[in-house]
């Protein structure tokens, strides 16, 4: 496999993480990401020492948490998303997170071996917002084959 899918997803939480709002949610996060590491076609994703990536904050609201993963393909993220044990977390997402103006999913094509920078995710959901789905960056609804394929 030459190519690997990167995406992005950022959500603006209801509160700050320590707060009652957001405890179920951050009560289901270790379960969600070792769902993900375990899951076939999971490659990377972004953590910080504590095992999780909701210390890295991009978005200059402190508010908006980032999740950046690696899978080995649009198939395998889908089948996490939304065929696993993860489909419970997304459909109480409403309970703890604003719904954004923006995109807050991005997916691009990324040599394998390759590790995104947070600073080219966050610039793939500019590129989204401002040009719609292309090959640069694009979502589930509408996505683009990999390089060569």
């Amino acid at each position: 496999m030459t190519h690997h899918l990167a995406q992005i997803n950022i959500a603006l939480c209801k509160g700050p993480l320590d707060s009652p709002v957001m405890r179920d949610f951050v009560e289901l996060l270790d379960a969600m990401n070792a769902l993900a590491d375990a899951s076939p076609g999971f490659v990377w994703r972004l953590k910080t020492l504590e095992g999780d990536a909701t210390g890295v904050r991009p978005h200059p609201n402190p508010l908006v948490i980032v999740n950046l993963t690696v899978w080995t393909g649009v198939e395998a993220l889908h089948q996490y998303t939304y065929q696993s044990s993860h489909t419970y977390a997304f459909r109480k997402r409403g309970e703890w997170f604003e719904k954004m103006d923006t995109p807050h999913l991005a997916l691009w094509w990324i040599e394998a071996g390759q590790t995104p920078t947070v600073e080219d995710a966050m610039r793939r959901l500019e590129v989204l917002a401002q040009r719609g789905p292309t090959a640069e960056a694009f979502t589930f609804k509408q996505p683009f084959p990999a390089p060569g394929a």
